[in-house]
């Protein structure tokens, strides 16, 4: 239920955007480089969004390549003790952003931006162990805020050269793989027992041993094609 009144939200919101901003410039753009790992960014902007307000909204979607985190500990957190097979791991992101650009001088540079919004990320970590019959995905699906600077150097009539640094942060949420979920009150379900300290493990050890997108660091370039 809350998925779909999220959707509902967003759809209503993306509605009242195209209509509001319908005679406003825009641009196009593509970014490719950093973000905790390889990461490609692409965009869409609204230029100057409103009459006496000197800014831009950006809508981006991104994939992102990223170190899932350590595989041994994720099979005895999320599965058992097991031991055997050779693992092998990769992990990805796809994320959803939401910025305003707020024209700020950097450099004494003509084109360059403040930015800052909200940001959306969905998360999955595999591990697999040939020769152990385990191959398994743990999950997350958090929100964050983002903020940044980006400087524009025009090429054509057309394109702009693209410079961005930035640093995202993702709130912490549950972890799930397997039958196994963590969660950050440790409202935990069908958890794994730590047979080496004689406890169950809880959210924090989960969060240690699954890098999910905490703090994303980012330095990207690319192009921009105004509209």
């Amino acid at each position: 239920m809350n998925n779909k009144i999220t959707l509902l939200t967003c759809s209503l919101l993306l509605i009242f955007t195209f209509t509001s901003f319908g005679q406003s410039k825009k641009s196009v753009g593509i970014t490719t480089g950093y973000n905790r790992g390889f990461g490609i960014n692409a965009n869409f902007t609204f230029i100057d969004v409103a009459q006496g307000l000197h800014g831009n909204i950006r809508f981006s979607f991104g994939y992102n390549r990223l170190e899932p985190g350590k595989a041994d500990d994720a099979r005895r957190i999320f599965i058992n003790n097991a031991t055997n097979g050779v693992p092998k791991k990769k992990g990805k992101s796809f994320d959803y952003r939401v910025d305003y650009m707020m024209p700020h001088s950097f450099f004494n540079l003509k084109k360059s931006y403040l930015i800052f919004g909200p940001r959306y990320s969905s998360f999955t970590a595999n591990f697999n162990y040939v020769g152990g019959n385990e191959n398994f995905d743990v999950t997350t699906k958090q929100w964050g805020l983002g903020i940044g600077a980006e400087n524009y150097f025009k090429m054509t009539s057309k394109f702009d050269l693209v410079f961005a640094t930035g640093l995202d942060y993702f709130f912490n949420t549950t972890l799930k793989g397997h039958d196994t979920e963590y969660s950050p009150n440790n409202d935990n379900i069908n958890p794994r027992n730590d047979n080496q300290n004689n406890r169950q493990f809880k959210y924090r050890d989960a969060n240690k041993a699954i890098k999910q997108p905490q703090f994303m660091p980012r330095i990207m370039v690319g192009v921009s094609l105004n509209l």
